[in-house]
């Protein structure tokens, strides 16, 4: 069968639950987290399954060497979490040279961070679950020894990063064991991955400790010394996750939450923040030209001064200071301006949302970036390493320049929303640079147009890729893209879906319904209980 036609409409209503919801891109992993909250698990425990579940059956997206950041209603208030590791004390810009590169590469250990997920998951359920975290891993187990079945865009992506590694592979010796570890997929087949269940029981036994400073720590260091990685025992044993304030902004009678620096969430809040005063009028040129240029202006804001906080030379709250948003927003005018920002990379990330009968709901995400991230398996662990050191700037008087021991810049984003200081609900969009594009297309797709979760979802996107260019999606009205040409956007129909990021929704309505919505533009899932 041809497992990528679907010549029809395709329309899916939002889920509507009383008891509890998972939502996410796989349903093995939608129903990992209704196990657990079956169980007696709460949305945290849920959440916690779920992303176990989904480093193995979307690998492709995330894993357990990748990082994590949460926004999550628990308790009766909002908390925040940033799960990102630091580069190794041993990277400079010298060590980079030497190695041949004038820039940090995608692959192999120099653009290899300490991990952050198994700290993460062991963190959260310490502190906010009903459960143990041998119980919550147990269906990501369960999943790994016994198998699961190839979704499609799973497939397509996991080919893709076995032709990519196949030539990398040539330049990177460090990566080769990721072609016998992972290798080739097609949609439906069935796949098992032993060392990756045999890692997560390790995980679950010592609460994740064996990643930092046990026997999964010593096999980490042990392949970094043998293939040339930097990667020591105290870059590991010295991590910490990190509880911060959400940085918040006002919007139409809502809250909006986002994860402060080193993380790109207050992208969002800046654009959202330009267009606070605004009146829009139906989803038309005019909107879509203002969310256009508005995130092009804090594009050109956060990847000029966003970096690990300790470095950053502007506060936050400068950044959101209401008068420099009314000021940027006065500088939007009725035609598309070129406005200076990095390059935007492509990336790979997965983002769930949970939430069960006794209020508590999370928004959680977790990524290897640019899809299964550097390429590098530890042998015998089943696990690769992320590749977030990629994003650090090689200009010295950057905020974000590389350095040992320092975060980099991050675009792993969850969201929250609230009204009155109570909760409303998680939402997300995975994406590389998308995520708070997506976060504004959304939250704007909620507030001012009052759609449903699913509705909210399902609305044709639009992406700045950079310069004047800008990405729509085939289902984009092509009279509001000659419009949006006609105002001096570069305009260019993309027709590949997963390029416009991958959502999740979950709203508690006024009567205690969880209404959710689910990303149709992959293999998304919603369960309930």
């Amino acid at each position: 069968m041809n497992h990528y036609s679907y010549p029809y409409m395709n329309r899916r209503f939002s889920t509507y639950a009383k008891n509890g919801m998972v939502t996410t891109t796989h349903p093995l992993a939608t129903e990992a987290g209704i196990e657990v909250m079956k169980q007696g698990g709460n949305a945290m425990d849920a959440a916690i399954a779920t992303a176990a579940t989904l480093t193995v059956v979307e690998p492709t997206s995330n894993g357990i060497g990748g990082d994590a950041f949460m926004i999550a209603w628990m308790n009766g208030r909002l908390h925040g979490m940033n799960a990102s590791g630091r580069s190794p004390g041993k990277l400079s810009m010298e060590e980079i040279r030497k190695r041949g590169f004038s820039e940090m590469p995608k692959f192999g250990w120099l653009p290899v961070n300490v991990p952050g997920v198994p700290k993460a998951w062991a963190t959260l359920i310490n502190d906010f679950g009903n459960l143990t975290l041998k119980e919550v891993l147990a269906p990501a187990i369960r999943a790994a020894s016994e198998g699961f079945a190839i979704t499609p865009v799973t497939a397509k992506y996991w080919q893709a990063a076995y032709d990519n590694y196949s030539r990398e592979a040539e330049d990177f010796e460090e990566i080769k064991p990721w072609l016998d570890v992972f290798g080739t997929v097609s949609a439906g087949e069935i796949k098992t991955l032993p060392h990756h269940a045999e890692t997560l029981r390790d995980i679950a036994e010592t609460d994740g400790k064996s990643v930092y400073e046990g026997a999964l720590a010593d096999r980490i260091i042990r392949y970094s010394n043998e293939t040339g990685g930097l990667l020591s025992h105290e870059d590991l044993e010295g991590f910490e996750v990190d509880y911060v304030e959400p940085v918040s902004i006002g919007y139409k009678g809502y809250e909006i939450h986002e994860i402060p620096p080193n993380g790109q969430g207050i992208t969002a809040l800046m654009a959202l923040g330009m267009l606070k005063d605004d009146t829009f009028g139906a989803l038309d040129a005019r909107t879509y030209h203002h969310q256009i240029e508005a995130i092009k202006q804090a594009f050109a804001d956060t990847t000029t001064y966003v970096a690990d906080p300790e470095h950053m030379k502007v506060g936050v709250s400068q950044l959101l200071d209401a008068a420099y948003l009314k000021a940027r927003r006065d500088e939007i005018k009725e035609e598309a301006e070129l406005r200076h920002h990095g390059d935007l990379p492509e990336g790979g990330t997965v983002y769930l949302a949970t939430a069960d009968k006794e209020g508590n709901m999370v928004s959680y995400i977790q990524s290897n970036y640019m899809g299964f991230g550097s390429g590098v398996v530890i042998p015998e662990t089943g696990f690769a390493l992320h590749n977030r050191g990629h994003n650090f700037s090689m200009d010295e008087n950057h905020a974000n320049f590389v350095e040992g021991g320092k975060k980099p810049f991050h675009t792993i984003i969850p969201g929250f929303i609230t009204k009155g200081g109570q909760p409303v609900g998680p939402f997300g969009v995975m994406g590389a640079f998308m995520q708070p594009q997506g976060h504004l297309q959304v939250a704007m797709n909620l507030i001012d147009y009052d759609m449903n979760p699913q509705s909210a979802l399902d609305a044709p996107r639009w992406q700045f890729k950079s310069g004047m260019d800008v990405e729509v999606e085939d289902r984009f009205d092509p009279d509001i893209a000659r419009a949006l040409a006609r105002r001096g956007h570069k305009i260019s129909v993309n027709l590949e879906p997963n390029s416009f990021g991958r959502g999740q929704v979950i709203i508690r309505g006024e009567d205690g319904a969880l209404i959710g919505g689910t990303e149709s533009r992959t293999d998304g899932s919603i369960s309930i209980y």
